[in-house]
């Protein structure tokens, strides 16, 4: 019997929770760190093959896809249409976070020792852009640049004028449509490759993390994971679901077909490790080409409801931790920080430890609290990147239905 794909990611998950927790039992730190190191690789170079295409990705799906509008005007429209329900999930994910984190308390039901002062955390509390700077990080200097340091975002920009300026040409750009539409089936032909590789990457992904971390630590942090988890299926299965339930679009189906992407991204606690995939469910599921190749990228940039919702539950939980209380107009501020500095950040593990510290710092709060979440950060990290994925796909779905341009399957 042949095995199709995600029954190979789901064996090399099991198989790298095992081999990682013998690791870190029969093992010394030091010999355990060296080993999950080694094992790392195989998902390092998986990750860095899917950076390697994802930027020509997003290019050719994106350039046809506006090209194929044809009209600014359009363009515009459905832009528009995109970053408000992007701004309106990510309300919504903020405040699940909060009101999650204000109910269960686990800073104060869970109780660790506090970092001293000074405790290295190994990211930054000043690194949290400004509203200036985000706007200028928009627009690159160079396309081959923005392309060569995988900033997707730009990528987006350029395209975006590409795209519109080769639909305004005529004769002349359906020419380089067609190629430029050649060119993404040889992008999709590289994907088919690159993920006969991701159960060697889960295998290397689990099994260094259980083996530097071991099993222990989520028994230790039991009641934090079971607070942020239970948040997250709140806003899967139950948020997710009701934007589905208005819009009318069967929400099940659509999770049956993205559940492969979910779980390729939780494995690896990277979004953008299921892009390439995500697009060929999306287009299965019904939604249109060209809407998705416009709304997924963007949304990789605009919209990680998962991560959204650890930032306000993480800032509340350190907070909480350090017994310093935060009014309603506090948190009401936090949550509208949050909404303008976390767009733009990467779908890859860690960034939202970045602007969390920035958030800390901004708001008095010890960044070194973090050092309570860095141990359990990559088993969090898969949670939120994969509500992420399941966040994309429905705004692709109700994008794609507010433009009628959704048939369902």
């Amino acid at each position: 019997m042949k095995l199709n794909i995600t029954t190979k990611i789901i064996i090399g998950f099991v198989l790298g929770v095992i081999i990682g927790q013998i690791l870190h039992s029969t093992m010394s730190a030091e010999d355990a760190t060296q080993i999950a190191n080694k094992f790392q690789i195989l998902s390092k170079i998986f990750l860095k093959l899917i950076k390697m295409i994802v930027g020509p990705l997003v290019f050719c799906t994106l350039v046809v896809g506006v090209a194929k509008l044809g009209d600014f005007s359009v363009v515009g429209r459905i832009g528009i249409k995109t970053l408000l329900y992007f701004y309106f999930a990510t309300i919504l994910s903020l405040i699940v976070g909060l009101v999650v984190v204000n109910v269960t308390r686990p800073g104060e039901v869970q109780q660790w020792p506090r970092p001293a002062a000074g405790t290295e955390v190994g990211v930054s509390g000043k690194a949290m852009k400004t509203v200036e700077d985000f706007i200028l990080h928009i627009f690159p200097d160079s396309f081959f640049k923005a392309l060569a340091e995988n900033e997707i975002l730009q990528i987006v920009v350029f395209s975006l004028f590409f795209g519109i300026a080769l639909g305004a040409v005529g004769e002349h750009g359906k020419k380089l449509i067609k190629v430029i539409d050649s060119l993404a089936e040889v992008v999709f032909k590289i994907v088919g490759y690159v993920m006969q590789l991701a159960p060697f990457a889960v295998l290397g992904a689990m099994t260094g993390v259980v083996a530097l971390k071991g099993l222990g630590i989520l028994i230790s942090y039991a009641y934090l994971i079971i607070c942020f988890f239970g948040g997250l299926i709140f806003f899967v299965f139950g948020v997710l679901w009701v934007i589905c339930l208005v819009m009318r679009i069967p929400y099940l189906k659509l999770l049956a077909h993205v559940k492969d992407s979910m779980i390729l991204t939780f494995s690896t606690a990277s979004s953008e490790a299921s892009l390439p995939q995500q697009i060929t469910a999306l287009e299965k599921f019904g939604c249109s080409k060209r809407i998705i190749g416009f709304v997924l990228p963007l949304g990789y940039s605009f919209n990680l409801d998962g991560s959204m919702m650890y930032m306000t539950f993480a800032t509340g939980f350190i907070a909480q931790a350090y017994g310093i209380p935060l009014t309603i107009e506090q948190q009401i501020a936090m949550l509208l920080t949050l909404m303008i500095t976390s767009k733009g950040i990467a779908g890859v593990p860690r960034a939202s430890l970045v602007v969390i510290a920035g958030t800390l710092a901004q708001f008095d709060l010890p960044v070194e609290g973090l050092a309570l979440l860095i141990g359990v950060d990559p088993f969090l990290d898969m949670g939120r990147s994969a509500t992420s994925v399941a966040g994309n796909a429905v705004a692709t779905a109700v994008i794609s239905k507010l433009e009628g341009e959704y048939i369902e399957s």
